[in-house]
């Protein structure tokens, strides 16, 4: 018996010890959280695609507890109600948040242009491209194998005839698809616009024509007739600066003079403005 509380005296005094020290170095150097962090992170929505410029939620809410000026309408899947919220628990005025939606640029399905190989290999676009840009004649167009659905939140993207099809009233725009796309088609949009360019191949005219029958073939009559000068042909494919397309005089030229028929008209009303 003596030997055995010889044996455990000593741990049990030296746990003692260390449980002490451990208490004392947990007050001494605890780093206070600001009041309102739980709050705050409780208002946002947990999706973490960093569409705000952080590294996911709890960043966001850190940066609006430890930077002053962050702005409060930052969080894209959380809209104008989240904004609200972190206004009032910040004491500033509330801002308004610029709803986005998701934009698949190609509309090269089976019926527009075809394959230039069989692949046999890992199923998924990633692994696609790896194999001289993937099966498609079009490398710069959609691989077809859904890497952005597998990421969506929602559910709103889906594979249609072979290319990626985005449904703007399930879309949060919280970009997920648009980082996981290795052709990066996928871009996101203020959900009030009506314009879409549905094609992102950079080759000239003639090359694009012989893979598909939807490309932009940088002919330029879109640039000529926009009387805004919004749209323009940069690296042989139609690009649409947004800020400038608004009220437009001769709603949807563009769209009507385009000679593929790349640049349609689309009503991208997001979930936000559904509700």
């Amino acid at each position: 018996m003596e030997q055995i509380l010889t044996a455990v005296i000593p741990v049990l005094i030296i746990g003692i010890i260390c449980a002490a020290v451990l208490v004392i170095a947990s007050k001494l150097m605890a780093v206070k959280e600001d009041e309102r962090f739980p709050a705050i992170r409780e208002c946002l929505p947990g999706a973490n695609c960093g569409a705000c410029g952080f590294a996911g939620c709890d960043g966001y809410a850190k940066a609006l507890c430890e930077k002053p000026g962050t702005k409060t309408n930052l969080c894209v899947p959380g809209a104008d109600g989240v904004a609200k919220q972190l206004g009032e628990i910040l004491g500033v005025e509330c801002e308004d948040v610029v709803e986005q939606v998701a934009v698949v640029h190609c509309a090269g399905d089976c019926n527009k242009t075809q394959d230039k190989a069989d692949y046999i290999g890992i199923e998924t676009c990633a692994g696609a491209k790896l194999m001289f840009g993937g099966k498609g004649s079009c490398t710069y167009g959609c691989l077809g194998f859904g890497d952005c659905a597998s990421v969506c939140p929602q559910d709103a993207i889906c594979i249609e005839n072979r290319i990626a099809h985005v449904d703007t009233r399930k879309c949060i725009g919280c970009g997920l698809c648009t980082k996981k796309c290795p052709n990066h088609i996928i871009s996101l949009v203020p959900d009030v616009e009506r314009v879409v360019v549905t094609c992102s191949n950079k080759d000239k005219g003639a090359v694009t024509r012989k893979v598909c029958s939807n490309g932009c073939i940088g002919c330029k009559k879109c640039e000529k007739v926009c009387p805004l000068g919004a749209i323009k042909v940069e690296n042989n494919v139609a690009v649409i600066d947004y800020e400038k397309c608004t009220d437009c005089p001769d709603f949807g030229v563009c769209a009507k003079n385009c000679t593929t028929g790349c640049i349609i008209l689309s009503d991208l009303s997001g979930v936000h403005r559904m509700k």
